[in-house]
C-alpha cells in the first residue's frame, strides 16, 4: 500500500476526530492509568483522549513514519512509538483505544480477542471502524478499478471486511465480561462532490491508486470524480450530503 499522508488525512480534522469524541463518552466513568492509543496516526484521537483522561499516561503507535511525526508536532509531551497493530504487545494498558483502524488489519476479529484478553481487570477495549463499504463513495472505487483502463493495475480488497455485530460478540465475550456495540451514521455537509473525494482520498482510494503512475492516477480520478459527483448531488442549499456509516464497540474486562 502507499504510504499515509498526514497532510492529506488532516484535510477534514474536525469531522475525522468526532467519532473519537464520540466514543470517549462511552469511558466517562474510567479512570484509566495507562492508555495505549493503538493506530493513533497523526494524533488525532490522541488528543481527544489527553483531554479527557489528561492524568493518565498515554502512548500513541503508529505503522507510519509521516502519521507519527505529525502526531508528535500534535503533542509534543506524548510517547509515539512505531509499531504493528496485529501483533503489538498490550499488557499493562488498562485502556486500548483504537480509532479508525481494524479495518485495515487482516484478521482483525483475533486481534481485538487477543487485545482483549491482555486487559486487567476492570480495564476496557474501545474501537471505531468505518463500515461504509456498501457506500457510493466505495462502490464506485470499486467498479472504476474493474474498467478495462484500470483492471489488474489500481489495487482492491486491501480492507478486511467487517463482521456483524454476533461476530464481535463471539470474539468478545469472553474474555471480556461486558459489551457494547452499536453503529452510528454521521452525516456530513461538504462543499461539492469534489471533497467527498478529497476526503477519502486520505484514506479508501489510497489502495486503488497503489501502482499507478501519473497518468494512470488522474484517468481514475477524473472517472471517480464523475461517478461521484452523479451519486452525490448538491442540494438546494449547494452543499452535498455525504453519509458515513461507523460501527464502534467497548469491550470491559
Amino acid at each position: 500500500m502507499p504510504a499515509w499522508d498526514a497532510a492529506v488525512y488532516d484535510r477534514y480534522e474536525a469531522e475525522r476526530a468526532r467519532p473519537s469524541r464520540d466514543l470517549i463518552a462511552r469511558l466517562a466513568d474510567l479512570k484509566p492509568r495507562r492508555i495505549l492509543d493503538l493506530g493513533c496516526g497523526s494524533g488525532l484521537s490522541t488528543v481527544e483522549l489527553a483531554r479527557a483522561f489528561p492524568d493518565a499516561e498515554l502512548i500513541g503507535v503508529d505503522l507510519s513514519p509521516d502519521m507519527l511525526k505529525a502526531a508528535a508536532k500534535r503533542l509534543p509531551k506524548v510517547r509515539f512509538l512505531q509499531g504493528d497493530a496485529a501483533s503489538y504487545d498490550a499488557s499493562g494498558f488498562d485502556l486500548v483505544f483504537a480509532n479508525a483502524l481494524f479495518h485495515w488489519v487482516p484478521g482483525h476479529l483475533a486481534v481485538l480477542r487477543r487485545l482483549a484478553g491482555a486487559l486487567p481487570p476492570g480495564g476496557a477495549l474501545a474501537a471505531q471502524m468505518p463500515d461504509n463499504e456498501d457506500e457510493p463513495s466505495h462502490r464506485l472505487m470499486r467498479a472504476v478499478a474493474a474498467l478495462p483502463a484500470f483492471a489488474g493495475r489500481a489495487h482492491s480488497g486491501t480492507r478486511e471486511p467487517l463482521g456483524g455485530f454476533s461476530d464481535y460478540e463471539a470474539a468478545l465475550c469472553p474474555p471480556c465480561a461486558e459489551l457494547d456495540l452499536w453503529r452510528t451514521t454521521y452525516v456530513h455537509r461538504l462543499g461539492g462532490a469534489e471533497d467527498v473525494v478529497k476526503w477519502v482520498e486520505g484514506a479508501g482510494l489510497r489502495p486503488y491508486l497503489d501502482g499507478l503512475n501519473a497518468e494512470a492516477r488522474a484517468g481514475f480520478f477524473a472517472a471517480y470524480s464523475q461517478a461521484i459527483a452523479e451519486a452525490y448531488p448538491a442540494q438546494p442549499t449547494g452543499v452535498v450530503l455525504f453519509p458515513f456509516p461507523r460501527l464502534f464497540l467497548v469491550a470491559r474486562r
